[in-house]
């Protein structure tokens, strides 16, 4: 009986957003980036000028938020991608990061298996 009501729904009804279909979409083509082609040069040069632990000055970065090895990186991946990625990224607050750095860090950090 399920199954003649779910044949007379409407199809959007029957299907929500799946984050996980979306991201397997994402990632679906996307090339191997990990950190030793790309996210460590891409950190190091992008980011760790004011998330390093040894930067003089931080420029008013959070204390908690530093970069200066794999393991932390990952341990910020959400904020990173919020901040760094999408239609208006806020970091680095000068800009000066290429698009297409932006989508190898989001495939690196969304495709990539954790700590790589």
């Amino acid at each position: 009986m399920l199954w003649l009501l779910l044949a007379c729904a409407e199809p959007e009804t029957l299907v929500d957003s799946d984050p996980v279909l979306e991201e397997d979409s994402f990632c679906a083509d996307a090339p191997v980036v990990r950190w030793a082609n790309f996210g460590q040069g891409f950190i190091t040069g992008s980011c760790q000028g004011c998330h390093a632990s040894t930067t003089p000055d931080r420029h008013e970065a959070p204390e908690g938020v530093t970069f200066d090895t794999l393991d932390q990186v990952w341990a910020q991946k959400d904020m990173i991608l919020l901040t760094s990625t999408g239609e208006s990224p806020a970091m680095p607050p000068n800009g000066g990061v290429h698009e297409d750095d932006r989508v190898r860090l989001e495939w690196w950090l969304r495709c990539s298996p954790t700590g790589t």
